[in-house]
């Protein structure tokens, strides 16, 4: 595959060598003819020509932006698009804020969200974290900082994991920056690394707007999950003088965060022993993620005899063959997410610019995160139960009354016998991130220019996630009502017990002292050098960057466990025994959980642990303290290093041709890197854990070629082509196996000889324009993907992983006793995989329309993307939606501006099956989410101040993923409305 790919790049390489040299050849005749270009009208002041080095390409100005959008208000932001769009090469989209504090949006990635082909990762608080761009998930989009790579150590959002490329944009406040630009197709200038797309961001400098300015934004966020208002605001001030210039600017929010839901893990059946005509056993069908009673429990009433034979046919009313595949949640809970976020941002910017020829800029970012969460979920305990002398045994659940739909999914039935555990994790979780970014042009002639760039960043995360769970008493008489009829965005789980009751009698389920840290850090250095004019210009460059990465868990449980509740946890010995319990327990302090489901939720109230005295009784600080390091994170990552250093150069031509009297502009050229990888974790052996490394390297040509051309003076249509890559997932590439649930049923192993993938893309479009802002745009695209990564899931039984049995866990080592030892267990295990060949296809389209001639100021912008793939292996790219669109209607005038958008994104995969040992994929729902934007110009004060409302979410739409079928809820959050209201004021 190496090979083929190597001669397809360098054949398409000596066609743009080429094309390179039929353009300089033509130079002298095709120059004079040109027809010089226009700059965009309301080209905004901060496209400086620092700025032009690392924006989207065009042939005609090296610092013009695909579609530029300046924030001055709605109308000036569409008549920006409109323009810029016209003066364009590639296919990218910007947007520009043509004064601080005036990109639209909480931060980077929901400013994002309004452009064509990107949707959203959004946390499960409804904010939005990432960007995917064409469909793609977030880790396709290479993200830079003016020009520059970075890493943020965050972990993708409060349920994260992520040890992906990808980067948590909701960690940079829209406040700060005043320029993002995404490019959709290739130039040789850009940095390798993003199949789907390169996002750009650029910090506010002090030349974006000449003078003495103050600019302050203050606002309350309401949030109606808790009712509840926080606090955000930001304040910039900037100097420039006669060469110099001077901005700082902060920016913090503290957010009271709540987000109801309900969560499950997954879906499994139950293990219902099958006999041949001797009466010997014989394997189950099923994944048999749990057991049914064998005989009948203490206590399971319902008219059934304790220690009698349980007639499983009779008492579910299914056959068994049914039984045996009927599904139902491994862990079906109601969850409670409840906390504080707060975000504290600075930037800093100097430019000296000492003639109109040399310009230098010396760039900061600052930013601390930081979470502190309770998560609480009451389990309804499927996975792993049954018999068992396991002290977390329930002895086994008997169906009684079960109905299920033609797909086996259980929608009604009571389990008598069932338990609860309460699983209580802190999140007490910060990031830190601060990048410093020195540049310089230089023009030391007419024809040429000279862009020199440095950057470093540093970003470090830290999670303690302690973890106090406590379970009902085994055998107690408990009975679940489940009804999963109703339609309900979840399966309503109801009870005989109080489970909100501190004297049910709980017990110690598990206690575990786990954290996990993060270091990442990136180097780089990049030289361009320009010669030519705006109408034909040669253009080459170096680039050298590192990327390193380095992830560690610590794990302390083992003797925590111990020294609170006994070796087994079984609660008769320890700081804190079963019969001390009690003065620990509380009942729930909210009394409206679930409101924002709009139906029932099942139960509602549930005890809550006095987190703070188990703290102190358990002596857990010098535990935390004295954790060992382990594999494997709490956050269900893997463990280890990467480190990976790049090197590369390039060469491409711009140039302003005449065909039939009309402008024809192309860019064309060809990128080289080569990367250095080394990549190690952590591996147990007699002497401990050691890390276990793998050094690898791999290099290629990424050849690319844009055109656009003025068809008739309002059409003009364009055409790409490139190849690009994408790195491997860094999680994936560390060796290892790590489990990502304490039953040690789930595991992934990492696979450190996953290649890069490579795509060949084709793009096609144009636009035809209406007049004044209007226009109407169709771009259609293809990307061959190949060596494209997917986890692929096989049931393999436990000895065959080469795991001490005595190296895991106590949770673990009992949840593998339950499945009959380690010689009998099995474990599901993922692996991600190389595929052959992965094909994307797409067509995006965008109607910009002013409505004068009803209202004057009235109008719509609207655009859409439908997307389809197929693959050899007929596994598909996760996170692709087959369909997206963004409406907006606005208004402007009299000081009023007002905009209504509605973005709505597909249902669309999440993860590949089988999940849980079952042949299901997780599918997120489709969601449209509905939003208003409002300001008003105050009258007075010089208009210097300006009141804005923001309202998101208006239809309070879920957030919702299901395990293979549209009943069987995998998870769902309801994070209701937020409303922002406030000022914004310059002097």
């Amino acid at each position: 595959m190496k090979v083929i790919a190597r001669s397809t790049a360098v054949r398409f390489g000596l066609m743009n060598a080429a094309a390179l040299g039929a353009l300089v050849a033509s130079a002298a005749s095709a120059q004079t003819a040109a027809t010089p270009v226009t700059t965009p009208v309301e080209t905004p002041a901060q496209t400086t020509p620092t700025d032009a080095a690392t924006s989207q390409p065009a042939a005609a100005v090296p610092d013009d932006a695909a579609q530029d959008i300046v924030v001055t208000g709605i109308r000036a932001s569409l008549r920006s698009a409109t323009n810029a769009k016209r003066n364009s090469v590639g296919f990218g989209d910007s947007i520009f804020a043509e004064d601080i504090g005036k990109l639209p949006a909480t931060n980077l990635a929901e400013t994002l969200n309004r452009i064509p082909g990107v949707r959203l990762n959004r946390d499960i608080s409804g904010e939005g974290t990432q960007v995917a761009i064409r469909g793609l998930g977030p880790s396709f989009s290479k993200v830079l900082l003016n020009g520059s790579q970075i890493a943020v150590a965050s972990d993708g959002g409060t349920n994260g994991g992520s040890t992906n490329r990808e980067v948590d944009l909701d960690f940079f406040p829209s406040e700060l920056f005043t320029r993002l630009d995404v490019s959709k197709s290739a130039d040789a200038s850009q940095i390798e690394g993003g199949i789907a797309g390169t996002v750009n961001l650029h910090n506010a400098r002090p030349f974006d707007n000449p003078g003495d300015h103050v600019t302050v934004v203050a606002q309350g966020q309401y949030t109606d999950s808790n009712m509840r208002v926080s606090p955000r605001g930001a304040i910039v001030a900037s100097h420039t003088g006669d060469t110099w210039g001077v901005l700082v600017g902060v920016s913090g929010v503290r957010t009271k965060t709540r987000v109801d839901g309900f969560e499950t893990i997954g879906w499994a059946d139950g293990n219902v022993p099958r006999f041949d005509a001797n009466g010997k056993p014989i394997a189950d069908l099923g994944n048999n993620g749990f057991s049914y009673a064998s005989v009948v429990p203490n206590n399971a009433g319902h008219g059934l005899v304790p220690g009698a034979p349980v007639d499983l046919a009779a008492t579910s009313g299914l056959t068994l063959d049914q039984l045996r595949t009927a599904t139902i949640p491994r862990l079906g809970r109601n969850a409670l997410t409840d906390g504080t976020r707060s975000r504290i941002s600075v930037v800093g910017s100097l430019e000296w610019r000492p003639s109109d020829d040399l310009h230098f800029a010396l760039d900061g970012i600052w930013a601390k995160s930081k979470r502190d969460y309770i998560h609480s979920a009451m389990n309804w305990y499927v996975r792993n139960s049954g018999p068992g002398t396991s002290p977390t045994s329930t002895g086994g659940m008997v169906p009684i009354g079960l109905s299920v739909d033609g797909n086996n999914v259980v929608t009604k039935g009571t389990f008598a016998n069932s338990s609860f555990f309460l699983e209580q994790d802190i999140f007490n979780q910060t990031t830190t991130f601060w990048n410093i970014n020195p540049s310089m042009t230089w023009k030391p002639t007419g024809n040429l220019r000279v862009d020199l760039s440095l950057n470093y960043s540093k970003s470090d995360f830290f999670r303690e996630q302690p973890q106090f769970d406590f379970q009902t008493p085994a055998q107690s008489g408990l009975d679940v009502y489940f009804d999963n009829t109703s339609g309900n965005p979840q399966p309503i789980i109801t009870t005989n017990r109080d489970l909100n009751d501190p004297n049910l009698g709980w017990r110690w389920y598990r206690v575990n002292v786990q954290t996990v840290r993060r270091k990442t850090n990136t180097k780089g250095a990049h030289l361009d050098l320009t010669w030519g004019d705006a109408n034909l210009n040669l253009k080459g460059g170096f680039a050298y960057d590192t990327n390193y990465r380095d992830i560690r868990a610590f794990d302390n449980s083992a003797a925590f466990q111990t020294s609170v509740c006994g070796a087994t946890c079984d609660g008769l010995s320890g700081s804190v025994p079963n019969s001390a319990l009690g003065q620990y327990l509380q009942g729930m302090n909210i009394s409206n959980f679930g409101h924002l489901a709009g139906s029932s939720v099942g139960y509602t109230q549930f005890i809550q642990p006095n987190v703070a005295a188990l703290e102190q009784a358990t002596n857990y600080q010098s535990y935390l303290a004295s954790a060992p390091e382990a594999i494997g994170a709490v956050t269900g990552g893997a463990t280890g290093l990467i480190d990976e250093k790049t090197y590369g150069g390039y060469v491409e031509t711009n140039g302003v041709f005449q065909l039939a009297d009309r402008d024809l502009r192309i860019n064309a050229g060809i990128r080289y890197f080569h990367t250095d990888q080394r990549v190690a974790g952590p591996t147990s052996t007699v002497n401990g854990i050691v890390d276990v490394a793998q050094n690898a390297s791999y290099d290629d040509f990424l050849p690319s070629f844009n055109l656009s051309y003025d068809v008739l003076h309002n059409l003009k249509v364009r055409l790409a082509a490139s190849r690009s890559m994408t790195r491997a997932d860094p999680g994936s590439l560390l060796p290892g196996l790590t489990f990502s649930d304490p039953s040690a049923q789930i595991g992934t192993a990492g696979n450190p000889n996953l290649k890069p993938y490579y795509s060949n893309n084709i793009d096609f479009g144009g636009e035809y324009y209406t007049g004044g802002i209007g226009y109407i745009g169709f771009d259609l695209f293809q990307k061959d993907i190949s060596g494209f990564t997917v986890t692929q899931q096989n049931t393999v039984p436990f000895t065959s992983l080469g795991l001490a049995f005595d190296n895991l866990t106590v949770t673990q080592q009992q949840a593998i006793m339950l499945r009959g030892g380690p010689d009998v267990a099995t474990v599901v295990v993922g692996q991600p995989v190389n595929l052959q060949n992965l094909r994307i296809r797409g067509v995006e389209a965008t109607w910009v329309q002013p409505l004068d001639f009803l209202v004057k100021g009235l109008g719509y912008s609207v655009n859409g993307t439908h997307i389809s793939q197929s693959s050899d292996s007929g596994l598909v790219a996760p996170g692709v939606a087959p369909w997206s669109y963004n409406l907006q209607g606005f208004y402007e005038g009299h000081g009023v501006s007002l905009s209504l958008n509605y973005v709505w994104t597909d249902k669309l995969i999440a993860a590949n099956g089988p999940q849980s040992g079952l042949p299901a994929s997780l599918n997120s729902d489709a969601r449209g989410q509905f939003d208003l934007s409002a300001g008003y110009q105050l009258p007075f004060f010089n208009n210097a101040a300006r009141l804005t409302l923001d309202v998101l979410n208006i239809t309070n739409a879920p957030i919702r993923t299901t395990f293979g079928y549209d009943n069987a809820t995998y998870s769902v959050y309801y994070p209701g409305r937020q409303i922002l209201f406030g000022i914004r004021g310059k002097f």
